[in-house]
């Protein structure tokens, strides 16, 4: 048995101190039960908790991680830069550096501003498409998850959909009122509402890829009829990449499915495991914002220069190393693998899965919506969660939230955890 005494005892003096014992909901563990494990430690494709135990990651601090823990370049770049002060309060070369990075890989993109999350970037994306098009009313679609904003925390995924409050207590009904959610996939329910209401319709918030009902990629009919949208009502397209911008191509999501937003949020990677969010789009709709135009928003912390430095690391030696074939090799293997273990056994699962960037659901699927994916059988994955975690293996505590692999993670790795999963459907064999 997997010793965990440390952590039982980190997490009681926790709960006492923070609400439910975390600083973030999807941390909780509630979805397959027990209690949170605190890690203490972690290097390459490895965690290591409070007692010891190691594990092979497959969460990744939920996307950002793509190289691995500990990345010797970016630890040579953070501590370079730490000796030179940790925040000023005003523009450093630095912000420059990595907005061009983001500028000259994303096609889309033409100017960026930088907050200090994702939540930040896609609350003021909407805020600047509602002040550039004069219009109230927003689109989001069910089981996408872009924050804790309120007029965003409406029909979430993620951790909201893990303790059933898709709408929750402290948003109003003022704030949420101009919010209309939509089925993902839906290209037909899509045209029909914009046919009703499209002349008031500020902006279409989406994820190329889901992460947070599962990893569930747009097909091709609902991303044309984005675009038939935004051409026919002059609505805006913010293109959600805070987890799959750099992760399942250098260039993001939508480079893979030839869109072109108008708006694009970023995270997790351009930050290169520090807090950092941005947003970005064509120069004539960001110059709506303060300073250039009449849109405030405005940060503190904002283009802080540790977290610029460890995102201009990170970028960079994505450019350079270019992993993502190695990424594309052990993700396909590691789906294929667990898929035919759960075949042998008698387990039904399927999978989603871009790049990096993966989801078995306990269920035949296929799972394209949030309606789907909510078919999963919890239960059968919370036991699984668990089998896994006494082989040292760390996935998410979550059947709603999608596996990330880093470059750091070898075919041993991924054999070993095949290897992991095949016992675990033998006792869930069993068990059944």
């Amino acid at each position: 048995m997997l010793n965990l005494t440390e952590s039982r005892k980190a997490f009681s003096e926790a709960v006492e101190l923070l609400p439910g014992g975390v600083n973030s909901p999807a941390r909780a563990f509630g979805a397959v039960g027990g209690n949170p494990i605190f890690i203490e430690s972690a290097e390459g494709a490895h965690l290591t908790d409070v007692d010891g135990n190691r594990y092979i990651d497959y969460v990744g601090s939920w996307g950002p991680m793509i190289l691995g823990h500990g990345h010797p370049k970016v630890l040579a770049a953070l501590e370079e830069v730490l000796h030179t002060g940790t925040s000023f309060g005003a523009p450093t070369v630095l912000e420059s550096r990595l907005a061009r990075l983001v500028i000259d890989a994303v096609g889309s993109v033409e100017m960026v501003r930088f907050v200090n999350s994702g939540t930040e970037a896609t609350m003021s994306a909407i805020r600047l498409a509602r002040g550039a098009t004069g219009r109230d009313k927003i689109v989001k679609f069910a089981g996408n998850y872009h924050g804790h904003a309120d007029s965003l925390l409406v029909a979430a995924g993620s951790a909201a959909a893990t303790f059933s409050v898709p709408n929750s207590p402290g948003v109003t009904e003022g704030t949420s009122r101009d919010t209309i959610v939509l089925k993902y996939n839906d290209a037909d329910g899509l045209l029909e509402m914009f046919s009703r209401c499209g002349s008031e319709i500020a902006c279409v918030i989406f994820e190329p890829v889901v992460g947070n009902m599962g990893c569930v990629r747009m097909t091709k009919e609902f991303c044309e009829a984005l675009m038939r949208v935004r051409e026919e009502y002059g609505t805006l397209l913010i293109c959600d990449e805070v987890m799959t911008g750099f992760r399942v191509a250098y260039a993001g999501a939508q480079s893979l499915l030839g869109l072109s937003p108008d708006l694009t949020t970023f995270g997790k990677i351009i930050g290169g495991g520090l807090p950092v969010g941005a947003y970005g789009g064509r120069k004539e709709i960001m110059q709506n914002v303060l300073p250039a135009g009449k849109v405030y928003q405005a940060g503190t912390l904002s283009g802080n220069p540790l977290a610029m430095t460890a995102g201009i690391a990170t970028l960079e030696t994505l450019r350079e190393e270019d992993p993502y074939d190695h990424l594309e090799k052990i993700s396909s293997q590691l789906e294929n693998g667990i898929l035919a273990a759960a075949k042998k056994h008698g387990i039904p699962l399927c999978s989603n899965r871009v790049g990096a960037m993966l989801t078995f659901f306990f269920q035949n699927g296929p799972v394209t919506d949030w309606d789907s994916a909510a078919r999963s059988d919890t239960q059968a994955f919370a036991k699984y969660f668990w089998k896994m975690i006494h082989q040292g293996i760390y996935f998410p505590c979550s059947q709603f939230e999608a596996m990330f692999l880093s470059a750091a993670h070898t075919e041993e790795e991924i054999a070993y955890t095949i290897d992991a999963a095949g016992k675990a459907f033998a006792e869930l064999a069993q068990e059944a």
